[in-house]
């Protein structure tokens, strides 16, 4: 005697395979981006430096790319041709510590009173590598979306006013950050 077992019925497969392609739409609509978000945290030349050339590098690869500039960053977001409106004392010391653009960044090692970073821009020069200031035109030419962080702004008394003029700067938070690296491929901290 034989045993045979029952076929499922036509109405059994549809009903797997309805659910099976439920299934894959979830994963598809779970897939992140293709994008780069990345925190810039650093002031230092040499940091700033790196972000921008992974920045424009990643414009190739990448349909997006976001940069979030926080806490010692910031500063060479300003541009020094831009007279920030009056301030309090406390925006004015900070104004007058910190460096006013990329141009005036410091070297995180071996800055040497200033030496060491003048040897590095020298050298970059004659090797024909772009400048920052140079990487970041090039940022904004691939489409490198900046957001600056606006407690940032707020901590060190700096003005949306007084930031480079850069495709679309603005100010945003944690929040902002937060909702798109959310939905990135890739996440970077320098």
């Amino acid at each position: 005697m034989s045993t045979t077992t029952p076929s499922p019925s036509i109405d059994s497969l549809a009903a797997e395979v309805a659910r099976l392609q439920a299934e894959l739409e979830q994963i598809k609509a779970n897939q992140p981006d293709d994008k780069l978000s990345m925190v810039v945290m650093s002031g230092d030349l040499d940091r700033l430096l790196a972000a921008f050339i992974i920045a424009t590098g990643a414009a190739a690869m990448f349909d997006e790319v976001v940069m979030f500039f926080t806490f010692w960053a910031t500063p060479a977001l300003r541009d020094p041709k831009k007279r920030p409106p009056k301030k309090d004392l406390m925006a004015r010391l900070f104004g007058w510590m910190l460096p006013k653009g990329a141009g005036r960044l410091k070297l995180s090692r071996m800055h040497m009173a200033g030496m060491g970073t003048g040897m590095i821009k020298g050298l970059m020069h004659r090797k024909g590598v772009l400048s920052l200031e140079q990487l970041m035109q090039k940022a904004a030419e691939s489409g490198v979306r900046i957001y600056v962080c606006q407690m940032s702004m707020d901590l060190m008394g700096m003005t949306l006013d007084e930031m480079i003029d850069y495709p679309d700067l603005k100010p945003a938070g944690v929040a902002k950050f937060l909702a798109e690296a959310g939905t990135s491929k890739t996440t970077l901290f320098l």
